[in-house]
């Protein structure tokens, strides 16, 4: 068996795209995994039970004859097949289980007794995701930070995609990043959160040596995931460049974001009545923010939203959004931006402000989005 035995080579797995077979238990892979590992078990989640109640009970080696026990015959060739066949597909194949111990090697094993040798990862999983924490918090202390401000609708995501080290939050979360800011489908695990955006930081970092990394202004609490704690600091701390837009086209956007593109999630999905599903959605997001608004105002913009779902038409969707806008979220955003007035380093529209954040980084140009698509 071929091994790698570095934190450099951590890192560049990760920055090669390497494919691994992650040979935990099922239970074990849905509380966190990395984006291009396959799941491919060797013990399966009941057996595993069944191993770890029998090491308890008798001792590890029961626990490995029993173990070996179930793996046998036709089991085991089915699973060596599966690994075997990913591996000579996705070439570079790493395995590991979850501290690079006994599961990853025996699968190791037996895929090279089939003539498909691959490396295993010593350290495993952990050993994986202590080099991510760990190139998350150094990247967090020791790079340049720059964070994009600006009110709800100001197109600040589209902004920071056009940027070559952009750092999309709300990406990674699968969030738009506000009260209405759910998906049709749901968001990742906090350990998934985390090693998509320390795999960014670090590739983005790696690719562009010296170059600041742009954030969105966003709160710790990204819909159902929290920044991590270093990112979150760094974030706090670092100067805010704003993007101001017209109220109109920050209306159309989140007319775009929030209406068009979501109730198209919505039709996309194999459920049953999706359109009642999406106006659920619309609804649960007001309801949520009940108490903030008030229950005069929340009473209103709650009327002015079910006439909306019920004519389909967009001036009348506009009419609850502008509302929210302008008596909500740009008043929260006033508040907080006063807090940061010292931060600031440069406002603009959303051309200037693009041009001042290339003129710090090496990237291609970009179309500015309209105010009519996303």
């Amino acid at each position: 068996m071929q091994r790698i035995n570095t934190v450099d080579g951590f890192e560049a797995l990760f920055l090669q795209d390497t494919p691994f077979i992650d040979v935990r238990a099922e239970i074990e892979y849905q509380k966190g995994s990395f984006p291009t590992a396959r799941n491919m078990p060797i013990l399966d989640t009941d057996q595993r039970v069944l191993v770890g109640t029998c090491y308890k009970q008798s001792g590890q080696q029961a626990a490995i004859n029993l173990g070996h026990k179930l793996l046998a015959g036709e089991i085991r060739a089915s699973r060596v097949a599966r690994w075997c066949d990913f591996a000579r597909r996705h070439p570079a194949t790493h395995v590991f289980c979850w501290r690079g111990g006994m599961r990853s090697n025996l699968a190791a094993q037996w895929m090279a007794a089939a003539g498909c040798p691959v490396p295993v990862v010593p350290g495993g999983y952990k050993a994986l995701r202590r080099c991510l924490m760990t190139a998350t918090e150094i990247l967090s202390q020791q790079a340049e930070l720059l964070i994009i401000g600006g009110q709800t609708g100001a197109a600040k995501t589209p902004l920071l995609q056009q940027l070559a080290t952009g750092i999309d939050l709300e990406k990674h979360a699968h969030h738009r990043g506000s009260s209405f800011g759910r998906h049709a489908t749901p968001p990742p695990c906090q350990v998934d959160f985390e090693h998509r955006l320390a795999i960014d930081m670090l590739r983005k970092s790696s690719a562009f040596p010296g170059m600041p990394l742009f954030f969105e202004d966003e709160s710790q609490r990204v819909g159902a995931v929290s920044v991590p704690a270093a990112v979150y600091s760094g974030m706090r701390n670092a100067p805010l460049v704003i993007l101001e837009m017209p109220l109109a086209f920050r209306i159309e956007r989140i007319y775009q974001e929030y209406v068009v593109e979501l109730g198209r999630e919505y039709r996309l999905l194999a459920i049953d009545d999706p359109e009642e599903r999406f106006r659920a959605h619309l609804m649960e997001s007001l309801d949520r923010i009940k108490k903030r608004l008030g229950l005069a105002r929340y009473a209103a913009l709650r009327e002015i939203m079910q006439a909306a779902l019920k004519s389909g038409k967009g001036e009348e969707h506009k009419r609850w959004i502008a509302s929210l806008l302008q008596d909500y979220y740009d008043p929260m955003y006033r508040y907080q931006l006063a807090k940061s007035a010292g931060r600031v380093v440069f406002s603009g529209d959303y051309d200037a402000v693009l041009q001042w954040c290339r003129d710090r980084v090496s990237a291609q140009p970009g179309p500015a989005p309209r105010g009519s698509s996303i």
